[in-house]
């Protein structure tokens, strides 16, 4: 069973530490590799080599945030990826051309930013099933988690507090096989495992 983040230590000895099962880890890192490649195409893994989509395939919950996997999504008919708006999106939601200029002036060092920290967070959960973090790792380990709930959030159609309550709510008559409810389970522990971290770095 999980364990969430807790603050041990102070100063240069401090450290926010969790337990995660085999699965958990797994999950979590797959799905932080599938929003670093999202964000970072170029350096994305051979196919074939994605152990989040190995375990869900073969529990046949079908659970992926990779944008092609997206059922009745035209990618070829949209600028990008609506994921990525979620992710980075506009600076000013007035003026199409200053947004435009600001997001060619920083988004490719914010897309290296958050890529990074995927990278990093990934890395971490594959260590151990005990999760140690450093206060910089603590840092990027909460934004890839942000960035991966925002990601699934977006391929749930959740874009406000009530469409989450209105999913939940309907939760219980999803067929026990429906991937819908496990991407759900999904968002939620990833959301509880970030409410943990944030507060342990809180100090509460």
């Amino acid at each position: 069973m999980a364990r969430g983040f807790r603050r041990r230590g102070e100063g240069d000895e401090l450290r926010f530490t969790a337990r995660l099962d085999g699965l958990e880890r797994a999950t979590v890192a797959g799905l932080m590799d599938q929003v670093h490649d999202l964000l970072d195409p170029a350096d994305a893994a051979p196919e074939g080599d994605d152990d989040f989509s190995s375990i869900v395939a073969g529990l046949g919950m079908g659970v992926t945030v990779a944008g092609e996997d997206q059922d009745g999504l035209e990618m070829a008919a949209l600028d990008r990826d609506p994921a990525l708006n979620r992710l980075l999106p506009n600076a000013n939601r007035e003026d199409d051309e200053v947004a435009a200029e600001f997001r060619r002036l920083t988004e490719t060092g914010l897309r290296q930013r958050k890529a990074g920290a995927l990278a990093v967070a990934a890395a971490t959960l594959r260590h151990d099933d005990k999760v140690r973090l450093s206060e910089a790792d603590a840092r990027a380990f909460l934004t890839a988690l942000t960035d991966v709930r925002l990601v699934l959030g977006e391929r749930m159609g959740l874009r406000t507090d009530e469409d989450l309550e209105a999913l939940e709510a309907a939760a219980h008559e999803l067929d026990d096989d429906d991937p819908l409810g496990y991407a759900l389970a999904v968002y939620d522990f990833l959301t509880w495992l970030q409410e943990t971290l944030a507060t342990a770095m809180l100090g509460r």
